[in-house]
């Protein structure tokens, strides 16, 4: 970590942390799989490419992030990428969170569940596919679970109709 290289082609943020637990362990794992950082209001956020979220989050857990919080998503419409995904961890160790970022684009967004990494993903994971229409795959058990299973469309897409579908 000490090489003056490490740090070539990545975000500037990670310069001022390079002992920070989370990006070491990233970075130990798969530097490419690093996007984008910010540190703000004491909060690290690391943006991870899509298709490699589950591996980023079992890099992060054994690096002492033992507890998976929660997860969200935006949805950005019109921009490009359209959604992004938010995923808040915890170490109890480190007395911190840090958020794991994906984002992904309205034709196809899916990406790899991270339940069997935090199998407490799994009802956050069933609540973004119901509302926001992103797939997670193989996750255990994805279907509705707030909206009723006949439900048409996503509703907290930003392109939904305030009324719903008639």
């Amino acid at each position: 970590m000490g090489d003056a290289n490490t740090f070539i082609g990545k975000p500037a943020v990670l310069e001022g942390l390079p002992g920070h637990p989370a990006v070491k362990a990233i970075l130990a794992w798969n530097p490419e799989a690093l996007t984008d950082a910010k540190f703000d209001r004491n909060e690290l956020t690391l943006t991870i490419a899509a298709e490699q979220i589950r591996a980023a989050a079992a890099s992060v857990q054994a690096a002492g992030y033992n507890f998976f919080e929660d997860m969200t998503a935006v949805d950005w419409f019109p921009a490009s990428p359209r959604f992004q995904l938010s995923y808040h961890i915890l170490s109890h160790s480190f007395k911190e969170r840090i958020r794991l970022r994906v984002l992904l684009e309205e034709a196809s967004p899916a990406v790899e569940s991270i339940t069997p990494v935090w199998p407490a993903a799994n009802f956050y994971e069933r609540e973004v596919f119901d509302l926001f229409g992103v797939r997670f795959e193989e996750h255990p058990n994805l279907r509705r679970i707030l909206m009723p299973d006949d439900w048409q469309g996503h509703p907290l897409r930003k392109d939904y109709p305030v009324e719903g579908y008639r």
